[in-house]
């Protein structure tokens, strides 16, 4: 999906993919709260914007680095509730074959078609799920579904009217890899899609 952009730190052993995360504007992207643990300098982050292979990215990706990270105000690292954060680039990019915007779907989105989506059993009180959304992998755990190194990363489906995908998660936690009886766990951009509004200028935050 050419929205998807690899986030990487910078160690004394080499740079390496953290998280993934989602386009939504020429100059910012949305990931997970929990990519960014603590108040450590952002200097050690890069994007990678556009690639199909990390190994070997190609002449189409684009390198940015971060600006500033905008975790939500009321993000709990210990439950991973309001586990949502903005990242800005220091420079925008431009749209192409390899680079597009991830599009937030407001609340008239109802349903749409992603194909290993099902309900979840019901969660106790105590569960951070809620207002996340579940994924319940199938029988037979694909490999396709969320695992180690995909936080962060956008879960997207089809629209049923028009040929189109919205981005409706971002991939937030799990036990290992998933698999049955172990769902992965994504954040709701549909829920937050005010709060990322309000972050970008694109409304006031006054009701």
């Amino acid at each position: 999906w050419p929205g998807i952009v690899s986030i990487q730190v910078t160690l004394e052993n080499g740079t390496w993919h953290m998280c993934s995360g989602a386009l939504i504007h020429p100059q910012w992207a949305v990931t997970v709260a929990q990519c960014f643990r603590g108040d450590g300098a952002i200097s050690v982050y890069k994007v990678v914007i556009g690639a199909t292979d990390l190994a070997q990215p190609g002449p189409k990706a684009e390198l940015r680095h971060i600006q500033r990270v905008l975790k939500h105000q009321s993000y709990v690292e210990a439950t991973a509730r309001n586990n949502i954060a903005l990242v800005e680039l220091d420079q925008p990019v431009e749209c192409s074959d390899y680079i597009q915007l991830g599009c937030v779907p407001d609340s008239s989105l109802e349903s749409c078609h992603s194909p290993s989506v099902c309900p979840c059993p019901p969660s106790p009180s105590s569960s951070p799920c809620h207002p996340e959304v579940c994924l319940c992998p199938p029988a037979a755990p694909d490999p396709s579904l969320l695992a180690q190194g995909d936080i962060g990363g956008p879960l997207i489906c089809k629209d049923h009217v028009g040929d189109y995908f919205w981005l409706v998660g971002l991939a937030s936690w799990g036990k290992g890899c998933t698999g049955e009886k172990r769902p992965g766990v994504f954040t709701s951009t549909q829920h937050f899609r005010g709060w990322i509004q309000v972050q970008l200028g694109l409304v006031s935050s006054n009701p």
